[in-house]
């Protein structure tokens, strides 16, 4: 395994969310701990690899520690821009789908006005497509997730300004 892979690892590991992920090899093992404090990445070489590898990856783990940091700062620039606007959220973890099926229109477009009630999305978890309905009244002003996309719970999908 070499640099560059042990690099896209760990960041994909930073962006996954996941705390913990043990990747063993036949001459490299890996350990990577994601925390609030710091990401941490442990490479272990069987004796029989070169030595200087676990050296080259110490800078790496000092590189991607400020990779999963540079997105946090970015997220709240937008809600202080659009504070006018009503943030509708995702109430649960699934896929995020803009239309009902491949062949079929979308829910809502940007520039949309919507009443309470109107399907805005579906959101697939665990096989079962949930159908989310607007609370609010007023213009699509963004849509803020990209169709087939992974959402979290309480993930903003749309901003719809009221008035």
């Amino acid at each position: 395994m070499d640099l560059k892979e042990i690099q896209n690892l760990i960041k994909f590991v930073a962006k996954s969310g996941a705390s913990e992920v043990k990747l063993e090899m036949d001459d490299v093992k890996i350990t990577i701990r994601t925390g609030s404090d710091s990401d941490t990445t442990i490479v272990h070489q069987v004796p029989a690899a070169p030595i200087p590898q676990p050296i080259q990856a110490a800078p790496v783990v000092e590189a991607s520690a400020p990779v999963p940091a540079a997105p946090a700062p970015a997220a709240p620039a937008p809600a202080s821009d659009d504070s006018k606007y009503i943030t509708i959220k995702s109430p649960i973890i699934g896929t995020f789908y803009r239309k009902p099926s491949p062949d079929k229109p979308l829910f809502v477009e940007v520039g949309q006005t919507i009443a309470e009630g109107d399907v805005l999305c579906i959101i697939e978890a665990m096989k079962l497509f949930n159908e989310i309905e607007s609370e609010v009244s007023g213009k699509i002003v963004k849509i803020l997730v990209d169709d087939s996309s992974p959402v979290e719970f309480d993930q903003p999908l749309f901003l719809v300004d009221p008035s």
